[in-house]
């Protein structure tokens, strides 16, 4: 090997290559930090100073913007909730000082219907809205108690319906009559049945009450149905009534469908409020079993019903205890004469 490398050093070409090197190229080092340019007429080849392709990914949020709005998202919910509660907690600490300045004073006194001091019947019910209902079903309260007054005054204007189409036409007495009798019966009994009811219900979350309510309701407003058909003889100025008393005479019919209009106004909100009174229901978390258990409560708490379950008991033992005693006095005369008989 050693004599091949030799052979190859004495060859002309590589003699001639090794003495033809230009000047500086032997002290060139391509590796240092400077950045001078290599000696003599060595030129080095343009490198483009191009950066290699890589793919961009397409640009997303970054993770903490999501975060950060879901934060703000859920401080806002806690915000809203803290001022419901707070809201509700007002409410309840200023019923609850009413309530203290009403037993200061001697507790509630009836304040439902408004009388005059010197009226010889008092008020018989006691009525405030903002110390018995609670926030959130107060407006639906009240509505139902507006829709009470429109109906009852729907009422009083359909007794001058009545009389004028009595005034038309003489055979029409019965139906002035009935709208007399209409008003009368159904302004308390509507005022009490189902109004008082609702009102208990939402003031003491009664699942009993809202069974009373809704039984009668239902009743109340297939009443409001046939009034405003207006059926002849029923006392009624319904649509019926009214396009008969029309042909008879044209201010009279006007007037009677008004009446009627009235009256279909007061079936159509009753359906509306039913269903709105009934969804409230569905949230309050009263059931059927719920009712069970409060009339059971109610009548088994009650002082009439616990004096005559007591006397109905005390009478029950009495005779029974009678009764067992006559048998003993037979059966003792009995053998007292089977043994006389016996000595006989």
């Amino acid at each position: 090997m050693l004599f091949l490398f030799l052979k190859v050093l004495e060859d002309p070409s590589v003699t001639q290559v090794t003495r033809n090197v230009p000047p500086g190229l032997d002290e060139y080092n391509p590796f240092s930090e400077s950045r001078t340019s290599p000696p003599g007429n060595v030129k080095m080849s343009n490198v483009p100073s191009t950066q290699p392709a890589i793919m961009k990914p397409t640009e997303e949020p970054p993770a903490y913007a999501q975060t950060a709005k879901e934060h703000a998202l859920a401080q806002a919910e806690l915000l809203k909730r803290q001022e419901e509660l707070e809201r509700k907690a007002a409410e309840l600490d200023r019923r609850e000082r009413e309530m203290q300045s009403l037993n200061q004073q001697g507790g509630r006194k009836n304040n439902w219907p408004p009388l005059p001091e010197n009226f010889p019947v008092g008020p018989c019910f006691y009525q405030d809205f903002s110390v018995d209902i609670p926030v959130e079903f107060q407006k639906t309260v009240k509505i139902m108690y507006y829709l009470w007054m429109f109906h009852t005054v729907t009422l009083f204007l359909n007794i001058f319906g009545c009389l004028a189409w009595f005034y038309i036409d003489a055979t029409r007495g019965v139906d002035f009559g009935l709208s007399i009798l209409w008003f009368l019966l159904f302004t308390p009994c509507s005022f009490v049945c189902w109004y008082r009811p609702l009102y208990g219900a939402f003031r003491s979350d009664s699942s009993f009450r809202f069974f009373v309510f809704f039984f009668v309701y239902i009743c109340q407003c297939a009443v409001h149905v046939l009034q405003a058909a207006g059926f002849q003889r029923w006392g009624n100025c319904g649509w019926i009534s009214s396009l008969t008393g029309l042909n008879k005479s044209i201010p009279v019919g006007i007037m009677m469908i008004i009446i009627a209009a009235l009256f279909t106004s007061s079936a159509v909100i009753s359906l509306v409020m039913f269903k709105k009174v009934h969804g409230l229901y569905r949230t309050t978390g009263a059931s059927f079993e719920k009712a069970q258990q409060e009339f059971a409560t109610g009548v088994m708490s009650n002082k009439t019903v616990q004096t005559a379950a007591a006397n109905a008991a005390s009478t029950a033992a009495t005779s029974a205890a009678q009764n067992a005693f006559k048998v003993f006095l037979s059966w003792g005369n009995h053998f007292a004469g089977k043994e006389t008989n016996s000595d006989l």
